[in-house]
């Protein structure tokens, strides 16, 4: 009874963990500047937020903010754990798009495409309605 037990406990998380999808991890951008999670949220959408920072605080030393943010009561947002990757809908076998992806460089907010490939992401910002012009970064595994 005691190993019947065990053997549906290592089931059940067997079973969860590979119930996760390969993009609900934690991502180094391009620059390797930031690490970004994605996750599942309960509306069944995928999200991502900054999770790390290479350079956590500005020069003043306090922690670093959204200063770019074209919003400007927005700007005294911390950077950490700022939402960038927002309602991205899993469209196909590895591929997310429908979601908007907030570039924190520039303040602006841009339609985006995901596409997961190994231990790398590829993702498409480009202006809304206009998919064919944009910009590809690669993020790369930081687990």
């Amino acid at each position: 009874m005691k190993k019947l037990v065990i053997l549906m406990l290592f089931a059940v998380v067997a079973g969860v963990s590979y119930a996760q999808s390969g993009i609900e991890r934690t991502w180094y951008n391009q620059e390797k500047s930031s690490k970004i999670q994605i996750y599942k949220a309960t509306d069944g959408l995928y999200y991502g937020k900054i999770v790390w920072l290479k350079d956590e605080n500005d020069s003043k030393g306090n922690p670093r903010t959204d200063v770019n943010n074209s919003n400007e009561k927005l700007r005294q947002t911390p950077m950490m754990n700022l939402l960038i990757l927002k309602k991205f809908k899993n469209t196909g076998e590895n591929t997310f798009e429908d979601g908007t992806v907030y570039d924190p460089v520039s303040g602006k907010t841009y339609c985006g495409k995901l596409t997961l490939q190994g231990n790398q992401i590829k993702l498409k910002g480009f202006i809304c309605g206009m998919s064919l012009l944009g910009r590809t970064s690669t993020w790369t595994l930081a687990e």
